[in-house]
């Protein structure tokens, strides 16, 4: 299965409009964004945990990242609420589940198969002091890619020509970017050599940010 895997090709996404498809565990569901490969597959996706649902334990042998949007994802190393940006690399194995459901924004086979880095942060907690009405959390960063968060007061700008690609989530509020006016849960994919210029609307907005890291796009081992 492919879907939006030209990374040559800019892609804006409004993901609310895209339906819910069944993942083979009964209660969660996804919105597919990019992907290459079927159930072991190089994804960007958006999943839904209903409440009580729970996938069978499994190893990540291409590594995972994933915000919570909404609700508490839980495994057994605990729980993490909206808000929670956590990083689970490759080798690494757990028990994801929901009590009282939840949705994620998850990317998978998409680290260095080195990284043995885990960890999981409070976005908002890591925010450094506002420049120009943009205040920023560094995520993570290595030699592949930039992952950041940004809060954006009404009518600030967030600038970025970064080598590699750049994709953002758009969290909340919203942002126009060229004539485009991209609202909360909207997902954009601009190519390498693409400048990214998002302006905050009335009420501010906040984005998770990856860059870098479409210089390294390959499909998943089976």
């Amino acid at each position: 299965m492919e879907i939006n895997a030209d990374i040559t090709k800019p892609v804006v996404i409004d993901t609310d409009q895209l339906l819910w498809c069944p993942s083979p565990v009964k209660g969660v569901e996804r919105r597919m964004l990019d992907r290459i490969g079927d159930e072991v597959a190089r994804a960007t996706s958006i999943v839904r945990y209903a409440p009580g649902s729970q996938f069978s334990a499994h190893t990540h042998v291409g590594g995972e990242e994933f915000i919570v949007l909404d609700g508490v994802f839980q495994d057994e190393h605990g729980d993490y609420p909206s808000g929670t940006y956590v990083r689970n690399p490759p080798t690494t194995s757990h028990v994801p589940c929901s009590a009282e459901g939840c949705t994620i924004f998850v990317k998978l086979w998409q680290f260095d198969p080195e990284d043995r880095n885990q960890f999981k942060k409070n976005m908002e907690a890591e925010l450094n002091a506002s420049v120009e009405g943009v205040a920023t959390s560094l995520l993570h960063e290595d030699g592949r890619e930039a992952v950041t968060f940004h809060k954006l007061d009404s009518g600030a700008t967030l600038n970025s020509n970064a080598v590699g690609g750049i994709e953002m989530l758009i969290l909340d509020g919203e942002v126009m970017i060229n004539d485009d006016v991209l609202s909360k849960n909207a997902w954009l994919r601009l190519p390498e050599g693409e400048a990214l210029s998002a302006k905050a609307g009335g009420l501010g907005a906040k984005i998770w940010m990856k860059t870098g890291h479409l210089r390294f796009v390959r499909a998943p081992e089976v």
